[in-house]
């Protein structure tokens, strides 16, 4: 690891506006504390296998480490020859696969998770219509595979199978999110917390409150949930959560700590591997970052981070490096499709920046068909701006960007996209507007990017009588 190490990750709390649920479990601890050590040492149980704790977190949809999920893995694999007809075990082996898959980036998870849990469907005798437990993992499965229409219909029906199970519920926010049905996802989070509360909860809450731009509101969920999180793993997520939102904000320094906390407490955790690759980066701490970025592709090869990695290439002046990378990502992409996962998002972006901006056109508006979520209108406006299809590409930029058309996220790349759209439309108020907002979100938020933002800002110079509206008789 490099040599960056400070005091571990600050978790900053913010004001009274949330019910925090961690505060009868620290008053708990509290009293434990204050015990005699006599006493201390006959209270303690012994920390559970690796298994069992996998175990629990499967079961309850939070992250696992990934030594417990092998395990896990193992003993389930174990039971099902054992015992072929235990759904249970079944559905506990398919949602452990989904897990594995998604944290390893290994799309060949995905089909045995998915044999698993219609295994599971099959000898339960229930059908599509009682076993929730395997229709989450299904659910789940979609999510890991960015298909969203089919998790929100697996979900729907675990939801109808059993309407109080709250493990459901997450598994709704992720598939109303990614088809851009930003009210379907607050309504399921209302249910979600009437039905349960605790760090887990308090994670998901943080995703809705940042989508909405409630910034404040999500870190202080997040730093709430890491420090009520049961196990290493599940609080390393959750600080990995927080380093993406810190990062979002340009606060470089709180981002790394996160980071670099997440990954001392969770080795497995890549997410914040790659999150330290970006923040160093920013810092200018170019070989700390290259080798970050390595270590986390190594270990999670997801095309997102391979994109990252070849863009910071290519601002080093490093194109034959860049290339490596961008083929990388390009046979990532391949073998998810193999596994059924769609990475056309990310196909679509590097296409927009660093390939044929026609196919992220075809590829990005087919996506748009089958899920309109608002990273998708981000990518589609983008890929039609790179087209020189501007007028079009407005209006994606606009639902993206627009939060009563559901584009509530402080987003420094999607406020630079539209700045750019409006630049080449002559639209140059509203172009230094957006430029200047993506810049005072995270001035950062791109090694290739921020540069041009900054140049565009130059040209357009300060701002003149004609970029101010005219008040007619009916108003502006």
């Amino acid at each position: 690891m490099e040599n960056d190490e400070e005091a571990p990750a600050p978790v900053r709390r913010a004001g009274g506006r949330l019910l925090i649920a961690s505060v009868a479990g620290c008053a708990v601890l509290g009293g434990v504390l204050m015990l005699p050590p006599s006493e201390r040492t006959h209270t303690r149980a012994p920390a559970p296998a690796p298994g069992a704790q996998a175990h629990r977190a499967v079961v309850a949809g939070v992250p696992a480490a990934l030594p417990g999920l092998a395990a896990l893995i193992g003993e389930r694999e174990a039971r099902v020859r054992a015992h072929p007809e235990d759904a249970g075990s079944w559905a506990v082996l398919g949602t452990a696969y989904v897990e594995q898959g998604r944290r390893t980036a290994d799309p060949a998870y995905y089909p045995r998770a998915e044999a698993a849990l219609r295994t599971s469907l099959r000898v339960s005798g229930k059908g599509n219509q009682g076993n929730a437990e395997a229709l989450g993992g299904l659910a789940a499965l979609a999510n890991a595979r960015r298909d969203f229409r089919a998790a929100k219909a697996w979900a729907e029906a675990a939801r109808a199978a059993r309407p109080r199970r709250w493990t459901t519920y997450p598994l709704l926010i992720d598939a109303y999110t990614g088809l851009g049905d930003q009210q379907a996802a607050r309504a399921a989070l209302d249910r979600l917390l009437k039905l349960r509360s605790g760090p887990d909860v308090l994670a998901r809450a943080a995703a809705v409150y940042r989508d909405r731009g409630r910034r404040e509101d999500a870190a202080a969920a997040l730093s709430d949930a890491a420090a009520g999180a049961r196990a290493p793993a599940e609080r390393a997520a959750y600080l990995e959560r927080s380093g993406q939102l810190a990062w979002e904000r340009g606060e470089r320094e709180d981002a790394l700590r996160y980071f670099r906390e997440a990954v001392r407490l969770d080795p497995g955790q890549r997410a914040a591997q790659a999150g330290r690759g970006r923040v160093l980066a920013a810092l200018g701490r170019t070989a700390q970052a290259l080798n970050a970025y390595r270590v986390a592709l190594a270990q999670q090869p997801c095309p997102q981070y391979a994109l990252e990695l070849g863009e910071l290439y290519e601002s080093l002046g490093l194109g034959q490096a860049a290339r490596v990378q961008y083929d990388l990502l390009r046979a990532r992409v391949r073998v998810a499709a193999e596994g059924g996962a769609d990475e056309e998002l990310v196909l679509g972006q590097f296409e927009a920046d660093h390939g044929d901006a026609s196919v992220a056109v075809r590829r990005l508006r087919a996506e748009w068909d089958r899920q309109p979520g608002i990273a998708v209108a981000d990518a589609l406006g983008w890929a039609l701006h790179r087209a020189g299809r501007d007028e079009e590409a407005l209006r994606f930029a606009t639902v993206a960007t627009d939060q009563a058309k559901g584009g509530g996220v402080r987003s420094a790349p999607y406020a630079y996209h539209r700045g750019m759209i409006e630049r080449g439309l002559q639209r140059y108020g509203p172009a230094r507007r957006h430029l200047q907002e993506a810049l005072r979100i995270n001035p950062y938020f791109s090694p290739v990017h921020v540069r041009t933002a900054r140049a565009a800002l130059a040209e357009l110079g300060e701002p003149s009588l004609a970029d101010v509206p005219v008040m007619d008789a009916e108003g502006w």
